[in-house]
C-alpha cells in the first residue's frame, strides 16, 4: 500500500514523454526519458501508483521503446484499439476495424494517388499501401520497415487502425468525405499530426480504452489522470478525473481545459507527479 494506491496515470508518449517533434522534423535519434522523468514514474509506482503509456502507435513502433519507459500496467495500443501487456506478451483487449474498412478505404485511395495510408496488423507488422515520402520519413524515424503492397484489399486482417499520410488540405478532404458516408458513425477518424489522419472501429479511442484498462485494474474513473499533446488525446483527457497536456501541445488541446505543464523536453511527466504528490497525501 501506499499514497498512489488506486491511482492511474495514463501518458501519451511523443511529444508528452519526450520530445519526439525534433526527431521528426530534422531525422535526429529519438531522445530516451529523462532521469527526472524516469525518478518521478519509479517513485510514483513505488508508491502503489499504476503507470501506462496510451499512444497511437502500434505494437510494431512501440514495442522497442517500451523498454524504456518503467510501467506497471498494460498499454494502450493504436489509438485505442488495443490493450496489450508488455509483461506477458499478449493483447488483453481489442476493438478491430471491420472488413469493409478495406473496400472504403481503397475507393479513397484510388480517387487520391498522392496520399498513402499504413495498415496496423494486429501481429507486428505495418503494411503501406501507395507509400509517399511521410511514409518514408514515418519508417525511418520509428526505425520499422513497413511492407508495401499494391491494394488494401491484399493487406490482411484484423487491422487495429489505417492512417492516412499526406498534405492536411487532402487529408481534411478526405476526412470530409468520410465523415459524409452512411457507415460513418462504424469509424473513428482523429489527427495525430497534421499530416496523419488516423481511422480506428467506433469506440476504439484512447479514452474508452483507458476506462476499460480502469475498469480491469478495479480503479474508480474518480483517481485516473492522463496526459497528452494531440487531438487523438482528447478523448481521454476528457475521461479523466483531470487531463494534463505538455505546454507543446496544440490549441485544440489548450482549449479543452487540461491542465498545462512543462514541455515535454522539460519534464512534463514528472511535474505531473509532483502535482499528484501533493494531492495525495
Amino acid at each position: 500500500m501506499g499514497k498512489f494506491t488506486g491511482v492511474l496515470l495514463a501518458s501519451d508518449f511523443d511529444n508528452t514523454i519526450v520530445d519526439t517533434a525534433s526527431s521528426f522534423r530534422g531525422g535526429a535519434e529519438m531522445p530516451a526519458p529523462s532521469a527526472r522523468t524516469l525518478e518521478a514514474l519509479d517513485y510514483f509506482m513505488k508508491n502503489g501508483g499504476r503507470f501506462t503509456v496510451a499512444t497511437g502507435r502500434a505494437l510494431a513502433s512501440f514495442a522497442r521503446l517500451a523498454g524504456g519507459v518503467p510501467m506497471n500496467a498494460p498499454s494502450v495500443l493504436c489509438n485505442g484499439a488495443a490493450l496489450y501487456d508488455f509483461a506477458a506478451g499478449e493483447y488483453l483487449d481489442t476493438n478491430f476495424l471491420n472488413e469493409a474498412a478495406h473496400r472504403r478505404v481503397q475507393a479513397v485511395l484510388d480517387r487520391h494517388p498522392a496520399v498513402a495510408v499504413e495498415a496496423y496488423h494486429i501481429g507486428n507488422t505495418i503494411h503501406a499501401v501507395q507509400a509517399n515520402e511521410i511514409t518514408r520519413h514515418h519508417e525511418h524515424i520509428t526505425h520499422v520497415s513497413v511492407t508495401e503492397a499494391p491494394s488494401l484489399l491484399e493487406v490482411p486482417a484484423p487491422l487495429g487502425k489505417l492512417m492516412f499520410e499526406g498534405s492536411h488540405g487532402e487529408l481534411e478532404e478526405i476526412g470530409a468525405y468520410l465523415r459524409s458516408q452512411p457507415w460513418a458513425e462504424e469509424y473513428e477518424l482523429i489527427f495525430s499530426d497534421p499530416t496523419l489522419l488516423e481511422m480506428t472501429a467506433r469506440g476504439a479511442n484512447k479514452g474508452g480504452m483507458v476506462r476499460r484498462l480502469a475498469a480491469r485494474l478495479g480503479i474508480s474513473m474518480a483517481h485516473v489522470y492522463c496526459a497528452g499533446d494531440e487531438a487523438n488525446d482528447l478523448s481521454m483527457l476528457r475521461a479523466a478525473a483531470e487531463g494534463f497536456a505538455p505546454a507543446n501541445c496544440t490549441a485544440v488541446v489548450r482549449e479543452s481545459g487540461a491542465t498545462v505543464v512543462s514541455d515535454a523536453a522539460h519534464d512534463a511527466l514528472a511535474d505531473i507527479v509532483e502535482i499528484l504528490d501533493k494531492r495525495y497525501l
